[in-house]
């Protein structure tokens, strides 16, 4: 563990969020622990969104957002809300590239036996905010061995 000198100071990246208009009233995303991976995404939809079983709908945020270079957006189900009522997001994590300047909308699937409603303030996801590294690409001839080599989808036993 790293110890920090009183004078030294932790940068933090900015995430620069802007609100649709008439959104005053909701909260802009936050972390509901201390030490919580994901800001909490609250729906922004004017009337109340319900998602039949085996449904697949968007859910709007009336968020704009900035996410600072090398930096990405990673938008996850609430565990709570996927345990108890079956709320996935079928492109888990969905990715928000940082040169993105449109709405945050989140695709939410329903794959309980239950209708599920969403309703304007809820929190139905979370956004969490990653680093990147890009690659350079260089196309081979073959790929160097490794133990596992080409075994995978349960090679393992389970």
């Amino acid at each position: 563990m790293a110890i920090i000198a009183e004078e030294d100071t932790i940068v933090k990246p900015v995430l620069k969020i802007l609100r649709a208009e008439g959104l005053d009233d909701l909260p802009l995303p936050q972390y509901m622990s201390e030490h919580a991976a994901g800001l909490d995404l609250y729906a922004s939809n004017t009337e109340p969104i319900t998602i039949a079983p085996g449904e697949i709908k968007l859910v709007p945020t009336g968020l704009f957002m900035e996410i600072p270079p090398g930096y990405e957006g990673q938008v996850r189900a609430r565990s709570g809300l996927a345990l108890r009522h079956g709320l996935m997001l079928p492109n888990a994590p969905g990715t928000i590239d940082a040169d993105y300047r449109g709405e945050l909308k989140v695709v939410l699937a329903n794959c309980s036996r239950e209708p599920y409603t969403i309703e304007r303030g809820m929190r139905f996801a979370q956004l969490v905010i990653n680093k990147v590294e890009h690659v350079e690409v260089c196309e081979v001839r073959e790929l160097s061995g490794t133990a596992r080599d080409t075994g995978g989808f349960g090679h393992t036993g389970c």
